[in-house]
């Protein structure tokens, strides 16, 4: 795999995540439709976005030179970049050219997407996501698109280790669906769902707020359809790392909202980690 060259160009993510503070609500409508429809944006008109953001072509125009492009034109480029990019299947992935120094390579890229990640992590929206997480009368699930599953079902075990009443939700539609139809107001949702988005996720996701539930989302921008009327958003970055994006971000983050509960819960956490190692010493579980 060959390292990308530095332009210093910024990203469109970036972009976005630089104006999201200061757009209008007609432009924020804009960048959602960039975010959700970038097949939209990369091939359709001016009009054809309006259209679906709800707003004028002035808008779009005007979203466009707030984030720093030359017009319409400027956007749609960087949109069909980006969009070439995330749609590459692992299939055309693995055929690119790989660095001979692969450790090396792909653990620069790795620890730099991480740090960026850690870094621009908001305090505020984390405590906010650990006090949710540390309720004890709030029940908690945990969902993952299929890529990000493996990382769903580690932030379930650890949380579950800490604190009662957490579950992951797995399986299809009707199994999660007599779950998602237990759950109210009291409880919380944290769903894990990055680029190109996971459609059964979106959907437990919009069930569960229909009943009210607080949700988390950890995902790649504030802006994304996992994202929309969240309580608390974390975003992470997903570089590919060979033919396959990398979860190692947000698997960071989750294990800071683990960490985050374990010092909320504090002697609740510990006697129930006492209580566990205590059953696997007399069990003989675990091999030392």
């Amino acid at each position: 795999m060959t390292e990308p060259a530095d332009t210093g160009a910024i990203s469109l993510d970036d972009r976005l995540a630089d104006a999201s503070g200061s757009l209008s609500a007609a432009e924020r409508r804009v960048a959602e439709v960039v975010v959700a429809y970038r097949e939209l944006v990369a091939f359709g008109t001016v009009a054809r976005i309006a259209e679906r953001a709800g707003t004028s072509g002035a808008t779009v125009v005007r979203f466009a030179d707030r984030l720093g492009f030359s017009g319409f034109r400027g956007l749609q480029e960087s949109v069909r970049a980006d969009l070439s990019h995330r749609l590459l299947p692992a299939a055309a992935r693995i055929r690119r050219p790989v660095s001979k120094d692969l450790v090396g390579s792909l653990g620069r890229s790795v620890a730099a997407s991480l740090e960026r990640t850690l870094r621009h992590l908001d305090p505020g929206e984390v405590d906010r996501a650990v006090r949710l997480l540390a309720g004890r009368r709030r029940r908690v699930f945990v969902m993952g698109g299929d890529a990000g599953s493996g990382v769903a079902h580690q932030v379930s075990v650890h949380l579950s280790m800490l604190r009662e009443g957490v579950e992951e939700l797995v399986g299809g539609a009707v199994e999660v669906g007599r779950t998602v139809a237990r759950s109210g107001p009291d409880d919380v949702l944290v769903v894990i769902d990055l680029p190109r988005y996971d459609r059964a996720v979106l959907d437990v996701v919009a069930w569960a707020r229909g009943r009210g539930v607080r949700t988390i989302a950890v995902t790649d921008s504030s802006l994304s359809p996992a994202a929309a009327g969240a309580d608390v958003v974390l975003t992470v970055e997903s570089h590919d790392v060979g033919p396959f994006d990398s979860y190692v971000s947000a698997l960071a983050v989750g294990e800071v909202l683990v960490a985050g509960v374990a010092v909320r819960a504090g002697r609740s956490a510990v006697d129930r980690l006492d209580a566990l190692e205590s059953v696997w010493v007399d069990t003989d579980a675990l091999s030392d």
